[in-house]
């Protein structure tokens, strides 16, 4: 049986844990949450106490980097502009994860904040707030204001020109663009329709890493590395199948059976 380490909170990664156990793979996660320290006033430099490592990637088959709060733009060479839900303590562990894991040429899947992980170890930059008419598309929504909008929002199918669905979950639903030849376009065709729950995004791309999906706001919604087995969706694949699955939208599974599938 295949193993993964799954890089986040076992109390905040039961949707990951849920899905990749219904397609037979085993999996370690983090520890639970420990108290964080003091934050720095600005968030402006990472904590000097750090998690030790202690997860080793010849245990292990792959790794996934799951979808979270904001990384801490330190980590990016950035003032915090509009960043927040900050655990500096996790980007640092998941980061260094990374890079065990990269060294140990083990393959790699980042979901959302894991995809903004990946870019900034290849040493790319992070959107902090997107601009407002992108957060009307992706950005996530409360229950209770889902439940508002959604009155208003009877479509069954999100407009080409990229206004969302809203889930019940708070999920956006909507319509992106895949690069020819890339694995969204592979597994689901030129046009996926997936979801979103972010108000960051991609900035600067990291080194070797080449995009392959996009919004029509020009989100990057996918990248991959050009030689490495690393790749990563902005989108909730995890939140697309079995019991989140919804005909509006793509199958998740397929995603991380293809993941599987480079183990």
């Amino acid at each position: 049986m295949k193993k993964l380490l799954i890089a986040g909170y076992v109390d905040s990664t039961v949707n990951y844990q849920n899905a990749f156990a219904r397609l037979g793979v085993s999996f370690d996660t983090l520890p639970p949450r420990t108290p964080r320290p003091m934050p720095f006033p600005d968030h402006s430099v990472p904590p000097v106490s750090l998690p030790r490592l202690s997860y080793c990637p010849w245990d292990y088959d792959g790794l996934v980097l799951p979808g979270g709060g904001d990384i801490a733009p330190a980590l990016f060479g950035a003032v915090n502009q509009g960043s927040r839900d900050i655990d500096e303590q996790l980007d640092c562990l998941q980061l260094r994860t990374l890079a065990a894991f990269i060294q140990a040429e083990k393959p790699v899947l980042g979901i959302c904040k894991g995809l903004q992980i990946i870019n900034v170890h290849f040493g790319g930059t992070i959107l902090q707030d997107l601009p407002e008419h992108s957060q009307l598309v992706h950005a996530y929504v409360s229950p209770k204001e889902s439940t508002l909008s959604r009155k208003d929002m009877q479509q069954e199918a999100p407009t080409p020109c990229g206004i969302p669905i809203i889930r019940k979950n708070g999920d956006k639903i909507h319509p992106t663009k895949a690069a020819g030849g890339t694995f969204p376009e592979r597994l689901y065709g030129n046009a996926p329709i997936t979801n979103s729950a972010h108000h960051q995004g991609v900035g600067t791309v990291g080194d070797g890493l080449l995009v392959a999906q996009y919004s029509h706001d020009f989100v990057i919604e996918a990248m991959y590395h050009e030689q490495l087995p690393i790749l990563g969706v902005q989108w909730h694949p995890e939140r697309m199948c079995f019991e989140f699955a919804d005909p509006r939208m793509e199958d998740g599974a397929k995603l991380l059976r293809y993941f599987l599938s480079l183990l």
